[in-house]
């Protein structure tokens, strides 16, 4: 069964996400707690511990105890320099990595200072305490890797997470679409991600984007394909100064942005503007691009201030429009097709962090708009579909949590309701009246309470446990409980952690139904509407990780089963888009992540590898469905994909510069109903750049190097059957300066 459906046009005529009403519910801030000892293992009190980011001007200090014990509560997800001091000391360095969920005992020992006093710089300890597979990506790897910081780029997941690609124009992950997106560790809910194509988010603004793949805590919802947590760009990065980036290239494409950003000891701000032009949008159909303008404008806020020494309230804020033509094929185009795609997003989060001692609290309301409408216009002896569609999220999320000496619990509640409002119309391109139409105002909600415990009854091992309730409301009502357990164990003497995990998640199914003369055309083509439940998924891993000479290496395998599975399909050939669910669906994957140090002072590389397997079994439970019977056994869904790999490097030149590279292979996504699948394809990127002092940088990027084009997958979304994306080359300068 396709994923998606079998027809010439466009998902978004009544393309309803597939996925989850319930967005995870997690925290842009991690925890830094470690003991502070003298040669001899005794502690050392009072030594002054200073994390400072290593990206910019952010930094938070305290003491230790009488113990040589200290803890850092509230600190943002990323990169930092841990630094240590105490009279008669070495001062001593460690970098560390700040993740969600992670909260691992970092011992500190100072050396006897001798007379002429030194810095004694400590080899970063790979200590992982979560069964969860997490990656960071870093603002310079978005800006070195080709293409990644493009306005509707996502090669900063693709490049860097296992099992991750896009295929008809849709980001995938383990084998699903239903992912979410965090902004400073607050949930953009959208029951609507499937028929959107536009960004949530500008590469430009993230500063760090934390990728989890599955293994999740309570804390994290219910998405089960992916959670991607973005620390937005601060204040932190600018004293008083602005950066304007412009860029041109193939397809008079332009990605422009001005940014400004200051800071205080109490405020920090951060504030964006970017317009992205380019007449190639969206996967075509053939290798030839026509019709395919894309166009885009948006703003990016984000601000902090603290209040007292334990209060700081922290906002982030986006609106967005952006406007597609959907890509025709020769035929389309000279009958005259002009079908569009045009999107509206904005979101408002804000959070109230209080802490005080080992207790942590953070209150985040937040709102969320979306808007996607499919134009249908010209062609001739075709059905012209015009679907619009409106989207209210208003809720909010409230997290407690304590450290103790072997643990860290937590509590929280996530909620939001949602209004949405859509109509359809179709009409035959030989009537300029509406034929049939139907209009819908629907309302529902969602609200979860969870509770975990992380437990170190050793140093070298790390239990989980945590149960989530969720609620749904809506065109059915449900309740799920969804417990998790996970365990994270050092093997001793030895550089290796194993990690395993069993887990169920419930993704609660979208608003819309179909009603009056729409259900009535379904009804004479032998289709019927049944009612939509929620996804139900149980997912077990285990992995292995190593630090071997400074290389990371990470070695997972998962397997997630899925009753009610959302996809959806088309209503013969009227172009419209219902949402359904499969009675069935196993994916299961082995995955290999690489990371090297720097090597020769100069370069790194990094490798992403999945072998995976995407099926479905059964019929159809819900939605839209003729009743033919099952197929027999498990079929192949339509973004299978046996091997995905991507290598990227970047080698760090003399004079300011640097050159970098990527390269995709693919085995090939199914072809057609399957078995078979399409041919393997690889596929270089390449990138230089090189700064000019501290105010200029000039970067050259081509994606696609060698221009090739072929047939990237049959499922008939926006414009039909899509074509690898074609070679693109483009300029980026860079100016900073104070203002």
């Amino acid at each position: 069964m396709s994923c998606h459906v079998r027809g010439r046009a466009l998902a978004a005529t009544l393309a309803w996400l597939c996925a989850s009403a319930a967005p995870a519910g997690a925290s842009v801030f991690g925890d830094v707690r470690g003991v502070v000892l003298d040669p001899q293992a005794r502690p050392i009190a009072q030594a002054k511990v200073e994390l400072r980011a290593s990206g910019s001007s952010f930094a938070k200090d305290v003491e230790s105890d009488a113990g040589g014990g200290f803890v850092l509560r509230a600190v943002p997800l990323g990169e930092y320099v841990l630094s240590v001091a105490a009279q008669g000391f070495s001062t001593a360095e460690r970098q560390v990595t700040v993740v969600s969920d992670s909260v691992p005992l970092l011992q500190i020992r100072l050396a006897i200072a001798p007379i002429a006093e030194t810095t004694v710089v400590v080899a970063p300890a790979v200590v992982s305490d979560t069964a969860t597979p997490t990656a960071l990506v870093d603002k310079q790897e978005i800006q070195e890797t080709p293409g990644a910081d493009r306005t509707n780029s996502l090669a900063m997941i693709t490049n860097t997470t296992p099992g991750a690609y896009m295929t008809h124009d849709q980001l995938h992950v383990r084998g699903g679409h239903q992912v979410s997106w965090l902004v400073d560790g607050v949930p953009i809910p959208n029951t609507n991600i499937a028929s959107n194509v536009g960004p949530q988010i500008d590469p430009k603004d993230i500063d760090f984007l934390e990728v989890q793949r599955g293994a999740y805590s309570a804390e994290f919802g219910d998405r089960t394909y992916g959670v991607f947590n973005v620390v937005p760009r601060s204040g932190y990065d600018y004293a008083r100064e602005a950066e304007l980036v412009a860029s041109y290239g193939s397809f008079n494409q332009t990605n422009d942005q001005l940014r400004i950003g200051n800071h205080s000891d109490r405020m920090a701000y951060y504030v964006s503007v970017s317009g992205t032009s380019s007449d190639f949008g969206l996967a075509t159909p053939t290798a030839e691009v026509l019709h395919d303008h894309a166009s885009g404008l948006g703003a990016f806020t984000s601000l902090s201030y603290r209040l007292t020494d334990n209060d700081e309230l922290r906002l982030a804020a986006s609106g967005r429009g952006d406007d597609y033509q959907v890509p025709n094929d020769p035929d389309g185009q000279a009958a005259g097709v002009d079908d569009s795609q045009n999107e509206r997003d904005a979101f408002v989060n804000l959070s109230w962090v209080h802490h005080a001692g080992t207790t942590l609290l953070t209150v985040s309301p937040f709102y969320h708009f979306n808007r996607s409408d499919y134009l249908g216009e010209g062609g001739a002896d075709r059905v012209i579909p015009t679907d619009k569609h409106d989207s209210h999220y208003a809720g909010g999320q409230v997290v407690l949590s304590q450290l103790g000496q072997k643990n860290r619990w937590k509590a929280g509640f996530y909620g939001f309701y949602q209004h949405d409002s859509s109509s359809l119309a179709l009409r035959s391109s030989e009537d300029l009246g509406e034929n049939l139409a139907q209009a819908q105002s629907l309302d529902g909600g969602l609200e979860a309470v969870f509770v975990e415990d992380q437990l170190r009854p050793a140093d070298w091992v790390t239990l989980s446990g945590g149960l989530r309730y969720t609620h749904f409301s809506g065109q059915v009502n449900e309740d799920a409980w969804t417990p998790r357990f996970g365990a994270s164990v050092r093997i001793p003497g030895t550089p290796l952690t194993a990690r395993g995990f069993w887990g169920r998640y419930y993704q609660a199914p979208p608003l819309q139904t179909v009603s009056g003369p729409i259900l009535d055309l379904a009804l004479e083509q032998g289709f019927g509407f049944l009612p939509l439940h929620g996804e139900r998924d149980e997912e077990y891993q285990f992995g292995l990780g190593a630090a071997l000479h400074d290389w990371n290496v990470d070695l997972n395998y998962f397997h997630t089963a899925a009753r009610n599975f959302f996809d959806h399909d088309a209503l013969d050939d009227s172009n419209i888009f219902f949402p359904l669910t499969i009675d069935q669906a196993r994916i299961r994957g082995l995955e290999l992540m690489l990371k090297s140090p720097l090597i020769g002072g100069r370069a790194r590389i990094n490798l992403a590898y999945s072998y995976q397997i995407a099926q479905g079994a059964g019929a159809v439970t819900g939605g839209l469905t003729d009743f033919s019977p099952p197929e027999a056994g498990y079929f192949y869904l339509d973004h299978d994909q046996r091997h995905t790999l991507n290598v990227g490097f970047t080698v760090k030149l003399p004079a300011s510069s640097y050159v970098s590279g990527a390269i995709h292979y693919g085995s090939g996504f199914l072809d057609g109903e399957g078995p078979e699948h399409l041919p393997g394809h690889v596929v270089f990127d390449l990138a230089l750049g090189k700064a000019f002092g501290k105010a200029w940088n000039v970067d050259l990027h081509a994606v696609n190097v060698g221009d090739q084009r072929f047939l990237l997958d049959n499922s008939e979304t926006f414009g039909g059957t899509h074509y690898v994306d074609p070679g693109q080359v483009m300029v980026r300068v860079t100016y900073r300066f104070h203002y």
